[in-house]
């Protein structure tokens, strides 16, 4: 297996060694980009719910990898908690170069004529508020600096719905898509760019919230999260000039 470059940007030559912040960082995709950002030398801040996780990912990288970590429990549903998230990554990094917004939910009663009023909520306001509300904290700093990237993990039901993803994932990643459009509208004169990633079915412990999960062999042909953290990755390393605006990326092997 070939070995990874020990690329880390362009500003690495300067004595700047790059930041990343990655919401969902205790499991899935979050920890996939985490550990790929960590292993190609970047400075990484987990953000996720539940500590422990976190911790775990941090075991995960290593332990000669563990200086460059640092985890910070938020629910990014909560706007004065990622505030004071924001403000605790700052104080040790005042330069973010990247924010991989990565967390994200769904439900098993999903379908319209079961969705509840709080579940529909609380979908939104983690897939979709929680994304604004880390954007909102993080671009003061990317616009300092003239740099930064923001990569939106979203969905290919961001694109087309579809019945499995259910109504209000559907609405969330719709309008993540919009926010996303809007941010390369907006900052890419300052030197900000997005790139919003629309996986097919992953690999993920969010599977577990599926109606019926599905079973391993179908997980097999499935996108590893390890594949959608390479389409960060290449985001990422493009020349600032660049930018992957959309990036859909799918199973090879349809279930």
């Amino acid at each position: 297996m070939p070995t990874r470059p020990p690329a880390l940007s362009p500003k690495h030559s300067s004595g700047h060694v790059p930041v990343a912040v990655v919401t969902g960082a205790g499991s899935g995709v979050g920890r996939a980009c985490a550990l790929r950002l960590c292993a190609a030398g970047w400075r990484v801040a987990l953000v996720g719910r539940r500590s422990t996780a976190l911790q775990q990912t941090i075991a995960a990288a290593g332990r000669g990898s563990r200086a460059r970590l640092t985890f910070h429990p938020c629910d990014i549903a909560d706007s004065a908690a990622v505030a004071a998230m924001a403000a605790a990554v700052l104080r040790r990094w005042p330069r973010v170069d990247a924010l991989i917004n990565a967390a994200g939910t769904n439900v098993p009663r999903r379908l319209l004529r079961e969705l509840s009023a709080a579940d529909y909520h609380r979908l939104i306001a983690t897939n979709l508020h929680g994304a604004y509300h880390c954007l909102q904290a993080f671009l003061p700093a990317m616009r300092r600096a003239r740099a930064g990237t923001v990569v939106n993990i979203i969905s290919d039901a961001g694109l087309l719905a579809n019945a499995k993803a259910g109504a209000a994932y559907v609405a969330s990643k719709f309008a993540l898509t919009g926010l996303t459009q809007s941010v390369n509208l907006e900052e890419g004169p300052r030197g900000i760019r997005a790139c919003a990633i629309f996986p097919g079915d992953i690999n993920t412990p969010l599977l577990q919230h599926r109606p019926v999960p599905p079973p391993a062999a179908v997980r097999r042909r499935m996108l590893q999260p390890e594949d959608v953290a390479e389409c960060v990755w290449l985001a990422l390393s493009l020349p600032p000039r660049a930018v992957v605006e959309q990036l859909l990326v799918r199973p090879l092997a349809r279930h």
